[in-house]
């Protein structure tokens, strides 16, 4: 496994577009992802954390114009976006009409969130892609909340990024794709604070 520190950006852009695995430190746990857009990648990246197929991967963006390529994004989840984003919590979205469903394991919606972290997002920035990143950990297993924690966890993938996480709890997951809010999973963030807001 090769190790990174932030300081090597453009190695590490390099290594995602070379199709390598990579975990890295985001704003709430440790992710482990790949660069979207070959789909051979995603399945390494499954293999990886012995995920189900039937869990799609949720995906990283940088700014609300590039999760409007990947999802349908309508006025209240942007006034979502503007309110809570960059931070801890992870929209579950109609997907456009341009993303390929094996992206989401046939799932007509797409989990999205843009972090809280600056490495991550100059990252997606010079990219100019989403990454499909999920925690650092084999699927069903608690998240890694560390740098050791994600190498002990995943030691066969290709590379990991030194950093801390901020939260060290994973995001809220919302349910944006029905009239009412709901939450698929909770996190920093509570349906009250996303209601009120709206």
């Amino acid at each position: 496994m090769k190790m990174y520190t932030q300081d090597q950006l453009d190695q590490v852009v390099d290594a995602f577009q070379a199709h390598k695995v990579l975990a890295l430190p985001t704003d709430t746990v440790y992710g482990v992802g790949v660069l979207y857009g070959d789909l051979a990648d995603l399945d390494h990246l499954k293999h990886a954390k012995h995920r189900p197929e039937t869990k799609p991967i949720p995906m990283m963006v940088s700014n609300l114009e590039q999760m409007k390529q990947i999802a349908k994004v309508d006025a209240r989840t942007e006034k979502l976006v503007q309110t809570f984003l960059p931070g801890p919590l992870t929209l579950v979205l109609p997907v456009s009409e341009t993303l390929d469903l094996a992206y989401t394991n046939g799932k007509k919606t797409v989990a999205v969130r843009i972090p809280d972290e600056p490495f991550v997002l100059a990252v997606i920035e010079k990219l100019g892609k989403p990454l499909l990143v999920s925690s650092a950990n084999v699927s069903g297993k608690p998240a890694a909340v560390s740098y050791q924690e994600a190498m002990d966890n995943l030691p066969n993938i290709d590379g990991i990024i030194q950093g801390e996480c901020k939260q060290l709890e994973a995001s809220t997951i919302v349910d944006c794709t029905q009239d009412k809010l709901s939450i698929l999973r909770p996190g920093p963030i509570l349906l009250k604070e996303l209601t009120n807001c709206l």
